[in-house]
């Protein structure tokens, strides 16, 4: 009966409402603009990298190497596309 128990799911759930409870924290604390976002973007990636590996199980497969790699591609991506909007509009380079 043991392993019928989703015991990796309930942790990955209660630790991603543990997770949405620090970052409700941030409102309700009424913190400074730089610890706050900097407290959100920091449960943002490890929220989100809890729902990859957890819930859409991505390290359960024989490819999980070419997932983790198309992962990290997408964030780089992203990162490359958000900070090259700001180069381009606001820090104006």
């Amino acid at each position: 009966m043991r392993e019928l128990f989703p015991a990796k799911q309930l942790m990955g759930y209660v630790f991603s409402l543990l997770l949405t409870v620090v970052a409700l924290s941030v409102v309700f604390l009424d913190m400074s603009f730089v610890v706050g976002m900097t407290i959100l973007l920091v449960t943002a990636f490890v929220q989100a990298g809890v729902q990859v590996v957890v819930f859409m199980h991505a390290g359960e497969t024989e490819d999980k190497k070419a997932i983790y790699g198309n992962i990290y591609y997408g964030l780089i991506i992203a990162l490359v596309t958000v900070f090259g909007t700001l180069l381009a509009m606001v820090w104006d380079m």
